[in-house]
């Protein structure tokens, strides 16, 4: 994997994926708007998006009706450098018809626990931990 990342300007900055997908970042120098996420906003997002990637696929494969599956995050970070994070909680809302709730959790703890990279390098420094809800829409 590659990607390309090229300082334009104060503190913005752009990155270049292999597969040509480009995101404008940084942070603020002085007053005035942000590019875009910072960078440590990327990796928690990203550790979001890889997990939340692993639980729609095995939902998927487990035939379970799933219509929509959000990860709400909150995290702390150290409060000197390196600030890493210490501390993910990973709250998922997972939607759909007559879904399985013990196949929700077993796809989500086998995402955080086996498959999902970001969350085991995210475990080196931080205490993760997760839960989730079941929105049946067949009910409302």
């Amino acid at each position: 994997m590659d990607a390309r990342v090229k300082w334009v300007e104060d503190r913005t900055f752009v990155g270049e994926t292999e597969s040509g997908h480009k995101i404008a970042f940084g942070t603020v120098s002085d007053a005035g708007p942000k590019p875009g996420p910072s960078p440590m906003e990327l990796v928690l997002i990203g550790t979001g998006g890889c997990s939340a990637y692993d639980v729609v696929s095995i939902l998927e494969k487990g035939r379970e009706k799933i219509e929509s599956v959000e990860v709400v995050l909150d995290a702390d970070r150290a409060e000197t450098d390196p600030k890493v994070f210490t501390r993910i909680h990973m709250q998922f809302i997972v939607k759909g018809r007559a879904l399985n709730p013990a196949k929700v959790e077993r796809a989500i703890a086998l995402s955080v626990d086996k498959y999902c990279s970001a969350s085991a390098m995210m475990a080196k420094t931080a205490t993760l931990t997760h839960g989730f809800e079941v929105i049946d829409t067949a009910e409302g």
